[in-house]
């Protein structure tokens, strides 16, 4: 399966340039809300670097099948298949699914490791498991 993963928390300084590089490449905008993935302030103030771990919940909750893994453990939405009702992004436990109400499809993380190859402290890493 290959995923974003984050190998080292601590190193994360909240440059931003993961988000960044996420919101530009699937909407041509920095918006940290249009950034598949997100770093948040724990309440002990810490920071927490969040990827989607492709768990499935989404394609889980998707009732018309517009979200499936694909050869390589990623999952995709079938932006022709999407309704979009929303119920992915409800599902993901992480709130690391997007949906821009200008959009007809939210969007996830699809493991194209850009975020990864941004990264100034070496945070994320592009795996295969």
């Amino acid at each position: 399966m290959k995923k974003v993963k984050v190998k080292n928390q601590s190193k994360c300084y909240s440059c931003f340039q993961c988000m960044v590089t996420c919101s530009e490449t699937f909407y041509k905008v920095y918006d940290e809300d249009k950034s598949c993935i997100r770093i948040d302030n724990k309440k002990d103030g810490s920071l927490w670097v969040k990827a989607c771990p492709q768990c499935g919940k989404c394609a889980n909750a998707c009732e018309y099948g517009a979200i499936k893994q694909n050869a390589k453990g990623v999952y995709m939405i079938d932006k022709k298949l999407c309704v979009g009702c929303g119920k992915c992004v409800e599902a993901c436990p992480f709130g690391l699914m997007v949906k821009d109400p200008e959009k007809s499809a939210p969007s996830k993380c699809i493991a194209c490791g850009k975020c990864v190859n941004v990264c100034p402290m070496d945070v994320l890493e592009l795996v295969e498991s």
